[in-house]
Protein backbone atom coordinates (compact mmCIF):
# COMPACT_ATOMS: atom_id res chain seq x y z
CA UNK A 1 0.00 0.00 0.00
CA UNK A 2 0.81 3.67 -0.12
CA UNK A 3 -0.39 6.55 2.12
CA UNK A 4 -0.68 9.66 0.72
CA UNK A 5 -1.12 12.83 3.73
CA UNK A 6 -2.96 16.11 2.30
CA UNK A 7 -0.41 17.92 0.39
CA UNK A 8 2.11 15.02 -0.10
CA UNK A 9 3.55 11.51 0.44
CA UNK A 10 4.58 10.68 3.86
CA UNK A 11 8.19 10.02 4.38
CA UNK A 12 8.04 6.05 5.87
CA UNK A 13 11.69 6.11 7.14
CA UNK A 14 9.98 9.04 9.33
CA UNK A 15 7.76 6.58 11.06
CA UNK A 16 9.88 4.22 10.96
CA UNK A 17 11.76 6.00 13.89
CA UNK A 18 8.81 8.02 15.19
CA UNK A 19 6.94 4.98 15.01
CA UNK A 20 6.77 3.87 18.84
CA UNK A 21 6.23 7.91 19.34
CA UNK A 22 3.14 8.15 17.48
CA UNK A 23 0.36 6.37 19.06
CA UNK A 24 1.27 8.22 22.51
CA UNK A 25 1.45 11.84 19.92
CA UNK A 26 -1.80 11.12 18.88
CA UNK A 27 -3.79 12.13 21.32
CA UNK A 28 -2.49 15.30 21.93
CA UNK A 29 -3.49 16.83 18.20
CA UNK A 30 -6.87 18.77 18.62
CA UNK A 31 -6.44 20.93 16.58
CA UNK A 32 -5.07 22.31 13.14
CA UNK A 33 -1.97 23.82 14.29
CA UNK A 34 -0.92 21.16 16.88
CA UNK A 35 -1.64 19.04 14.17
CA UNK A 36 0.42 20.47 12.13
CA UNK A 37 2.87 20.35 14.76
CA UNK A 38 2.34 16.70 14.89
CA UNK A 39 3.53 16.07 11.34
CA UNK A 40 6.21 18.09 11.73
CA UNK A 41 7.69 16.42 15.22
CA UNK A 42 7.48 13.15 13.05
CA UNK A 43 9.36 14.89 10.44
CA UNK A 44 7.39 14.22 7.89
CA UNK A 45 8.36 15.35 4.30
CA UNK A 46 6.32 16.68 1.67
CA UNK A 47 6.59 14.43 -1.56
CA UNK A 48 7.98 11.65 -0.40
CA UNK A 49 6.76 8.12 -0.64
CA UNK A 50 5.43 5.53 1.97
CA UNK A 51 6.42 1.85 1.96
CA UNK A 52 4.02 -0.56 1.38
CA UNK A 53 4.49 -2.25 4.40
CA UNK A 54 4.04 1.28 6.53
CA UNK A 55 0.43 0.43 8.25
CA UNK A 56 1.76 -3.07 8.94
CA UNK A 57 4.72 -2.23 11.76
CA UNK A 58 1.66 -0.94 13.92
CA UNK A 59 -0.31 -3.32 14.99
CA UNK A 60 -4.12 -3.21 14.79
CA UNK A 61 -4.05 -1.67 18.07
CA UNK A 62 -2.05 1.34 17.08
CA UNK A 63 -3.54 1.86 14.11
CA UNK A 64 -6.33 3.48 15.96
CA UNK A 65 -4.04 6.30 16.00
CA UNK A 66 -4.59 7.23 12.64
CA UNK A 67 -8.52 7.44 13.10
CA UNK A 68 -8.87 10.85 14.01
CA UNK A 69 -6.53 12.05 11.37
CA UNK A 70 -8.00 10.35 8.70
CA UNK A 71 -11.66 11.18 9.60
CA UNK A 72 -10.50 14.87 9.94
CA UNK A 73 -8.79 14.87 6.62
CA UNK A 74 -4.99 15.18 7.46
CA UNK A 75 -3.84 11.43 6.28
CA UNK A 76 -5.82 9.75 3.50
CA UNK A 77 -5.07 6.45 2.74
CA UNK A 78 -4.80 4.99 -0.62
CA UNK A 79 -2.93 1.49 -1.35
CA UNK A 80 -2.85 -1.36 -3.46
CA UNK A 81 -2.04 -4.72 -2.00
CA UNK A 82 -1.68 -8.29 -2.63
CA UNK A 83 -2.75 -9.30 0.57
CA UNK A 84 -5.87 -9.43 2.07
CA UNK A 85 -6.67 -5.91 3.81
CA UNK A 86 -8.80 -7.27 6.67
CA UNK A 87 -5.96 -9.42 7.67
CA UNK A 88 -3.69 -6.34 8.05
CA UNK A 89 -5.74 -3.36 8.97
CA UNK A 90 -8.27 -2.69 11.43
CA UNK A 91 -11.86 -2.69 10.88
CA UNK A 92 -11.93 0.57 12.14
CA UNK A 93 -9.86 2.12 9.33
CA UNK A 94 -11.08 -0.08 6.96
CA UNK A 95 -14.31 0.99 7.51
CA UNK A 96 -13.52 4.68 6.64
CA UNK A 97 -12.26 2.76 3.07
CA UNK A 98 -13.78 1.92 -0.35
CA UNK A 99 -12.00 -1.31 -0.70
CA UNK A 100 -12.13 -2.21 -4.58
CA UNK A 101 -10.97 -6.05 -5.78
CA UNK A 102 -8.60 -6.46 -8.50
CA UNK A 103 -9.32 -10.11 -10.36
CA UNK A 104 -6.58 -11.70 -12.28
CA UNK A 105 -6.45 -11.24 -15.90
CA UNK A 106 -8.37 -13.29 -18.59
CA UNK A 107 -6.69 -15.41 -20.82
CA UNK A 108 -7.92 -12.89 -24.00
CA UNK A 109 -6.15 -10.52 -21.89
CA UNK A 110 -2.73 -12.09 -21.09
CA UNK A 111 -3.61 -12.68 -25.18
CA UNK A 112 -3.23 -9.58 -26.30
CA UNK A 113 -0.24 -8.78 -23.88
CA UNK A 114 2.05 -11.52 -25.56
CA UNK A 115 0.32 -9.63 -29.59
CA UNK A 116 1.37 -6.37 -28.44
CA UNK A 117 5.22 -7.54 -27.59
CA UNK A 118 5.20 -9.54 -30.64
CA UNK A 119 3.87 -6.50 -32.76
CA UNK A 120 7.07 -4.64 -30.79
CA UNK A 121 9.22 -7.30 -32.24
CA UNK A 122 10.45 -8.27 -28.50
CA UNK A 123 10.07 -11.73 -28.66
CA UNK A 124 9.79 -14.45 -31.63
CA UNK A 125 6.95 -15.78 -33.10
CA UNK A 126 5.59 -18.16 -30.86
CA UNK A 127 3.53 -21.57 -31.95
CA UNK A 128 0.07 -22.22 -30.36
CA UNK A 129 1.07 -24.96 -28.25
CA UNK A 130 3.64 -22.66 -26.72
CA UNK A 131 1.46 -19.89 -26.38
CA UNK A 132 -1.17 -21.86 -24.25
CA UNK A 133 1.22 -22.71 -22.25
CA UNK A 134 2.84 -19.70 -21.77
CA UNK A 135 -0.70 -18.62 -20.88
CA UNK A 136 -1.23 -20.71 -18.38
CA UNK A 137 1.74 -20.17 -16.83
CA UNK A 138 0.97 -16.99 -16.10
CA UNK A 139 -1.70 -17.60 -14.57
CA UNK A 140 -3.69 -14.57 -14.84
CA UNK A 141 -0.74 -12.41 -14.02
CA UNK A 142 0.68 -9.67 -16.15
CA UNK A 143 3.81 -8.90 -14.14
CA UNK A 144 4.72 -12.82 -14.37
CA UNK A 145 4.11 -12.89 -18.06
CA UNK A 146 5.74 -9.69 -19.20
CA UNK A 147 9.30 -11.15 -16.74
CA UNK A 148 8.75 -14.61 -18.66
CA UNK A 149 8.81 -12.80 -22.26
CA UNK A 150 11.69 -10.99 -21.17
CA UNK A 151 13.28 -14.37 -20.33
CA UNK A 152 12.25 -16.05 -23.01
CA UNK A 153 13.68 -12.84 -25.65
CA UNK A 154 17.19 -12.73 -23.90
CA UNK A 155 17.18 -16.83 -24.23
CA UNK A 156 16.06 -16.76 -27.57
CA UNK A 157 18.33 -14.21 -28.55
CA UNK A 158 21.51 -16.13 -27.11
CA UNK A 159 20.23 -19.93 -28.35
CA UNK A 160 19.31 -18.20 -31.77
CA UNK A 161 16.02 -19.42 -31.81
CA UNK A 162 13.77 -18.03 -34.65
CA UNK A 163 10.09 -19.61 -33.30
CA UNK A 164 9.38 -20.47 -29.92
CA UNK A 165 7.88 -24.03 -29.77
CA UNK A 166 6.78 -26.26 -26.84
CA UNK A 167 9.59 -27.82 -26.34
CA UNK A 168 11.97 -25.20 -26.03
CA UNK A 169 9.22 -23.19 -24.03
CA UNK A 170 9.30 -26.28 -21.54
CA UNK A 171 12.94 -26.27 -21.47
CA UNK A 172 13.48 -22.83 -20.32
CA UNK A 173 10.59 -22.86 -17.74
CA UNK A 174 11.33 -26.18 -16.53
CA UNK A 175 8.46 -27.41 -13.93
CA UNK A 176 5.21 -24.91 -13.67
CA UNK A 177 5.06 -23.30 -10.20
CA UNK A 178 1.59 -22.24 -10.00
CA UNK A 179 0.77 -18.72 -8.04
CA UNK A 180 -0.03 -20.29 -5.14
CA UNK A 181 -0.11 -18.44 -1.49
CA UNK A 182 0.70 -20.73 1.09
CA UNK A 183 0.40 -18.00 4.10
CA UNK A 184 -2.33 -15.64 2.95
CA UNK A 185 -6.13 -15.47 1.62
CA UNK A 186 -5.90 -17.94 -1.40
CA UNK A 187 -3.90 -20.52 1.07
CA UNK A 188 -7.72 -20.27 3.24
CA UNK A 189 -9.87 -19.93 0.14
CA UNK A 190 -8.19 -23.42 -0.99
CA UNK A 191 -8.23 -25.47 2.13
CA UNK A 192 -11.90 -24.31 2.43
CA UNK A 193 -12.92 -25.36 -0.99
CA UNK A 194 -11.15 -29.15 0.22
CA UNK A 195 -12.85 -29.13 3.14
CA UNK A 196 -16.57 -28.43 1.90
CA UNK A 197 -15.70 -30.65 -0.76
CA UNK A 198 -14.73 -33.59 1.28
CA UNK A 199 -18.08 -32.45 3.12
CA UNK A 200 -20.12 -32.18 0.28
CA UNK A 201 -19.23 -35.98 -0.39
CA UNK A 202 -17.68 -34.99 -3.87
CA UNK A 203 -14.41 -37.26 -4.07
CA UNK A 204 -13.16 -36.12 -7.26
CA UNK A 205 -13.28 -32.00 -6.22
CA UNK A 206 -12.18 -33.05 -3.07
CA UNK A 207 -8.88 -34.98 -4.53
CA UNK A 208 -8.51 -31.97 -6.88
CA UNK A 209 -8.58 -29.29 -4.38
CA UNK A 210 -5.69 -31.33 -2.17
CA UNK A 211 -3.58 -31.97 -5.19
CA UNK A 212 -4.23 -28.25 -5.54
CA UNK A 213 -2.30 -27.55 -2.21
CA UNK A 214 0.30 -30.82 -2.66
CA UNK A 215 1.35 -29.08 -5.94
CA UNK A 216 1.26 -25.43 -5.25
CA UNK A 217 3.50 -26.25 -2.31
CA UNK A 218 1.35 -26.75 0.76
CA UNK A 219 3.10 -28.65 3.72
CA UNK A 220 1.49 -32.32 3.00
CA UNK A 221 2.03 -32.22 7.34
CA UNK A 222 0.04 -29.53 7.47
CA UNK A 223 -2.88 -31.47 4.40
CA UNK A 224 -2.62 -34.69 7.22
CA UNK A 225 -3.65 -32.55 10.47
CA UNK A 226 -6.68 -30.88 8.23
CA UNK A 227 -7.70 -34.28 6.93
CA UNK A 228 -7.86 -35.25 10.74
CA UNK A 229 -9.76 -32.29 11.90
CA UNK A 230 -12.64 -33.12 8.65
CA UNK A 231 -12.95 -36.90 10.07
CA UNK A 232 -13.97 -35.74 13.51
CA UNK A 233 -15.68 -32.78 12.52
CA UNK A 234 -17.87 -33.79 9.00
CA UNK A 235 -17.49 -37.51 10.29
CA UNK A 236 -17.79 -37.90 13.76
CA UNK A 237 -19.47 -41.34 14.89
CA UNK A 238 -21.37 -41.78 12.15
CA UNK A 239 -17.73 -43.60 10.75
CA UNK A 240 -15.03 -43.74 13.43
CA UNK A 241 -13.02 -45.75 10.51
CA UNK A 242 -12.54 -42.20 9.22
CA UNK A 243 -10.76 -40.94 11.99
CA UNK A 244 -8.70 -44.07 11.77
CA UNK A 245 -7.84 -43.55 8.58
CA UNK A 246 -6.77 -40.36 8.71
CA UNK A 247 -4.26 -40.90 11.68
CA UNK A 248 -2.66 -43.17 9.79
CA UNK A 249 -2.12 -41.40 6.78
CA UNK A 250 -0.63 -39.23 8.57
CA UNK A 251 1.56 -41.55 10.10
CA UNK A 252 2.18 -43.13 6.67
CA UNK A 253 3.15 -39.93 4.90
CA UNK A 254 5.98 -39.16 7.84
CA UNK A 255 7.57 -42.94 7.14
CA UNK A 256 7.60 -42.29 3.46
CA UNK A 257 7.92 -39.19 2.84
CA UNK A 258 7.10 -37.03 -0.82
CA UNK A 259 5.48 -38.26 -3.09
CA UNK A 260 4.81 -41.33 -2.12
CA UNK A 261 3.82 -40.54 1.37
CA UNK A 262 0.95 -38.25 -0.26
CA UNK A 263 -0.85 -41.24 -1.90
CA UNK A 264 -1.64 -41.87 1.41
CA UNK A 265 -3.24 -38.56 1.96
CA UNK A 266 -5.25 -38.79 -1.60
CA UNK A 267 -6.42 -42.11 -0.58
CA UNK A 268 -7.69 -40.38 3.34
CA UNK A 269 -9.79 -37.38 1.33
CA UNK A 270 -11.71 -39.43 -0.76
CA UNK A 271 -13.00 -42.01 2.08
CA UNK A 272 -13.65 -38.94 3.85
CA UNK A 273 -15.88 -37.76 0.65
CA UNK A 274 -18.08 -41.03 0.32
CA UNK A 275 -18.36 -41.72 4.11
CA UNK A 276 -21.25 -40.93 5.81
CA UNK A 277 -21.90 -38.07 7.44
CA UNK A 278 -22.19 -36.36 10.88
CA UNK A 279 -21.64 -33.25 12.75
CA UNK A 280 -24.02 -34.36 15.80
CA UNK A 281 -20.37 -34.98 17.62
CA UNK A 282 -19.45 -31.75 17.04
CA UNK A 283 -22.68 -29.72 17.31
CA UNK A 284 -23.10 -31.21 20.79
CA UNK A 285 -19.50 -30.30 21.88
CA UNK A 286 -20.04 -26.67 20.75
CA UNK A 287 -23.44 -26.30 22.47
CA UNK A 288 -22.02 -28.06 26.03
CA UNK A 289 -19.10 -25.67 25.80
CA UNK A 290 -21.42 -22.54 25.87
CA UNK A 291 -23.76 -23.96 28.36
CA UNK A 292 -20.56 -24.77 30.93
CA UNK A 293 -19.58 -21.31 30.02
CA UNK A 294 -22.72 -19.53 30.82
CA UNK A 295 -23.52 -22.00 33.83
CA UNK A 296 -22.21 -21.29 37.56
CA UNK A 297 -19.63 -24.32 39.05
CA UNK A 298 -21.78 -26.54 40.25
CA UNK A 299 -20.85 -28.43 42.75
CA UNK A 300 -20.35 -32.81 42.01
CA UNK A 301 -22.91 -34.80 43.43
CA UNK A 302 -22.25 -36.51 46.28
CA UNK A 303 -22.85 -40.15 44.96
CA UNK A 304 -20.24 -39.47 41.84
CA UNK A 305 -17.60 -38.43 44.28
CA UNK A 306 -14.18 -40.05 44.85
CA UNK A 307 -13.77 -41.44 48.32
CA UNK A 308 -9.92 -42.82 48.63
CA UNK A 309 -9.51 -41.50 52.32
CA UNK A 310 -11.75 -42.93 55.25
CA UNK A 311 -12.32 -39.38 56.12
CA UNK A 312 -14.26 -38.48 52.81
CA UNK A 313 -16.14 -41.99 53.21
CA UNK A 314 -17.36 -41.40 56.53
CA UNK A 315 -18.51 -37.98 54.82
CA UNK A 316 -21.01 -39.82 52.91
CA UNK A 317 -18.54 -39.31 49.62
CA UNK A 318 -19.30 -41.64 46.89
CA UNK A 319 -22.32 -43.16 49.07
CA UNK A 320 -25.15 -44.50 46.87
CA UNK A 321 -23.36 -44.84 43.79
CA UNK A 322 -24.45 -47.87 41.96
CA UNK A 323 -21.56 -49.53 39.59
CA UNK A 324 -22.72 -49.94 36.27
CA UNK A 325 -21.44 -53.44 35.76
CA UNK A 326 -23.23 -54.98 38.90
CA UNK A 327 -26.41 -53.86 37.34
CA UNK A 328 -28.59 -55.71 34.96
CA UNK A 329 -27.56 -55.25 31.55
CA UNK A 330 -24.84 -52.92 32.08
CA UNK A 331 -26.72 -50.11 33.29
CA UNK A 332 -28.06 -48.28 36.14
CA UNK A 333 -31.61 -47.57 34.97
CA UNK A 334 -32.84 -44.45 36.71
CA UNK A 335 -29.64 -43.38 37.61
CA UNK A 336 -28.83 -39.38 37.29
CA UNK A 337 -25.32 -37.98 36.49
CA UNK A 338 -25.40 -34.21 36.15
CA UNK A 339 -24.88 -31.82 38.81
CA UNK A 340 -27.87 -31.59 41.56
CA UNK A 341 -30.88 -29.27 40.63
CA UNK A 342 -29.45 -29.16 37.12
CA UNK A 343 -32.14 -30.51 33.87
CA UNK A 344 -30.36 -33.27 31.97
CA UNK A 345 -28.98 -32.39 28.90
CA UNK A 346 -29.53 -33.87 25.49
CA UNK A 347 -27.49 -31.88 23.17
CA UNK A 348 -25.85 -35.34 21.61
CA UNK A 349 -28.45 -35.76 19.26
CA UNK A 350 -26.99 -38.88 16.58
CA UNK A 351 -28.04 -38.61 12.82
CA UNK A 352 -29.80 -41.16 10.69
CA UNK A 353 -26.62 -41.91 9.17
CA UNK A 354 -23.88 -44.99 9.17
CA UNK A 355 -23.30 -46.17 12.61
CA UNK A 356 -25.05 -43.53 14.45
CA UNK A 357 -28.28 -45.04 13.53
CA UNK A 358 -27.51 -47.92 15.55
CA UNK A 359 -26.16 -45.41 18.41
CA UNK A 360 -30.12 -43.64 18.39
CA UNK A 361 -31.43 -46.51 18.62
CA UNK A 362 -29.11 -47.74 21.82
CA UNK A 363 -30.20 -44.26 23.59
CA UNK A 364 -33.29 -44.86 22.68
CA UNK A 365 -33.76 -47.90 24.27
CA UNK A 366 -31.47 -46.84 27.65
CA UNK A 367 -33.68 -43.46 27.99
CA UNK A 368 -36.59 -45.58 28.01
CA UNK A 369 -35.24 -47.44 30.69
CA UNK A 370 -34.35 -44.34 32.86
CA UNK A 371 -38.05 -43.06 31.74
CA UNK A 372 -39.50 -46.12 33.26
CA UNK A 373 -37.09 -46.40 36.49
CA UNK A 374 -37.92 -42.91 37.53
CA UNK A 375 -41.43 -43.41 36.99
CA UNK A 376 -41.52 -46.69 39.29
CA UNK A 377 -39.37 -44.72 41.79
CA UNK A 378 -41.09 -41.32 41.91
CA UNK A 379 -44.76 -42.14 40.68
CA UNK A 380 -46.24 -38.84 38.83
CA UNK A 381 -43.26 -37.33 38.36
CA UNK A 382 -42.14 -36.25 35.33
CA UNK A 383 -39.25 -38.87 34.57
CA UNK A 384 -37.13 -37.55 31.71
CA UNK A 385 -37.05 -33.03 32.95
CA UNK A 386 -37.48 -31.27 29.53
CA UNK A 387 -33.47 -29.98 28.41
CA UNK A 388 -32.73 -26.95 26.11
CA UNK A 389 -32.24 -28.31 22.48
CA UNK A 390 -34.22 -32.23 23.42
CA UNK A 391 -36.42 -33.13 20.32
CA UNK A 392 -38.62 -35.48 22.72
CA UNK A 393 -36.92 -37.98 20.36
CA UNK A 394 -33.78 -39.60 18.80
CA UNK A 395 -33.60 -39.65 15.32
CA UNK A 396 -32.73 -42.95 13.54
Amino acid sequence: MRYFARGGLLMYDAYQVAGPRLYASADLCNNAHQKRCFVQKLRLHPRQPVDQRTVRVFNKSQQDAFLPHVESGLFTFIGATTENPSFEVNSALLSRAAVYVLQSLTAEDLQRIVAKAQALGAVPPIEEDALERLIAYADGDARRLLNTLETLSITAEQAKVEVITDVWLLQVLGERMRRYDKGGEQFYDTISALHKSARGSDPDAALYWLVRMLDGGADPRYMARRLIRMAWEDIGLADPRAMQITNEAAQTYERLGSPEGELALAQAVLYLAVAPKSNAGYNAYNQMRALVKSDSTRPVPMHLRNAPTRMMKDMDWGKGYRYAHDEEGAFAAGERYFPDGMDEQRLYQPVPRGLEIKIGDKLAQLRALNAAAREAAEPGVDPQPSAPGDTGSVPG
